[in-house]
């Protein structure tokens, strides 16, 4: 089984390359303290606008700080961001739709109904009003963007119950008198983890996107951590003068997106059953 999966993984050249990405990213964000050359918040007003060169490959920024380091420690920090609030997602997410497609009737209809509530908010103006309220930090970021994205993991996990308690395992399970929590999460949950998955996937581009707007913004995790989306913001008063302030960052979090999307949509395509009879 593992090899199969492994076998037809590796004929999605684009999911391959999505991976090797993100393996690259975990990497650079683990030994972050190892291949930063320089401390990300050390000022050095003698070489502000640096462009890049042989001592900083990335170039410098309005402080003289080096933007190849904040860049390494900017992964770090978009990793953490993105799957610390996704797993918040996911949690919550998983718990809401396992709960409306095995009960079903009155819950299904009240669970879904407060799904398409949150669905009808923009849901970055939402994070962006509560942030706004809220004290600058880290955990406020990863907490906040957690809470307003587990709605499509409800949906996603919903849908597989509900095929799901139709089964002979499920209806003997209820025969031999197995309580509806272990039912649930101890014989139907393992079963509908694909598309958990592949929404997780995505839902970290997601929220790496997320944060970097908000830092964009400047409501984003304050300084002096670095941050993709408020080195980018620092750069936009730079871009004739110092261009490598914006498009190396924005390259960043485009490569990054991109690559988790294609990942997850490579397990998609490999997790799905109608999507391999096709192939």
């Amino acid at each position: 089984m593992k090899t199969d999966f492994w076998y037809r993984f590796s004929k999605n050249r684009l999911a391959v390359a999505g991976s090797v990405i993100v393996v690259f990213l975990f990497v650079v964000s683990l030994l972050a303290p190892w291949l930063s050359p320089f401390d990300p918040t050390a000022i050095d007003l003698k070489n502000i606008l640096q462009p890049p060169s042989a001592k900083h490959w990335f170039g410098t920024d309005q402080l003289g700080r080096d933007v190849m380091s904040r860049m390494i420690w900017g992964a770090q920090i978009s990793l953490k961001v993105g799957f610390v609030s996704t797993g918040i997602a996911i949690l919550i997410g998983a718990i809401l739709g396992s709960v409306a497609g095995y009960y079903g009737r009155w819950v299904d209809g009240v669970i879904m109904r407060f799904v398409d509530i949150m669905l009808c908010f923009p849901s970055f103006f939402l994070i962006l009003t509560v942030v706004a309220l809220l004290p600058a930090s880290i955990y406020t970021i990863m907490i906040v963007i957690g809470l307003t994205s587990w709605e499509g993991t409800t949906r996603f996990v919903r849908a597989e119950f509900l095929s799901l308690r139709e089964q002979d395992f499920v209806a003997a399970a209820r025969a031999l008198g197995v309580g509806n929590f272990r039912i649930i999460f101890r014989h139907m949950t393992p079963n509908a983890i694909a598309p958990v998955l592949v929404s997780a996937t995505i839902g970290i581009a997601s929220a790496i996107l997320t944060e970097a707007g908000l830092s964009f913004l400047g409501f984003g995790v304050p300084p002096p951590h670095a941050t993709w989306g408020n080195i980018l913001s620092d750069g936009k008063r730079f871009i004739f003068d110092a261009p490598w302030l914006t498009f190396i960052p924005g390259a960043a979090i485009l490569l990054v997106v991109l690559a988790f999307n294609l990942f997850g949509e490579g397990l998609r395509d490999i997790l799905n059953p109608k999507l391999r009879q096709r192939n």
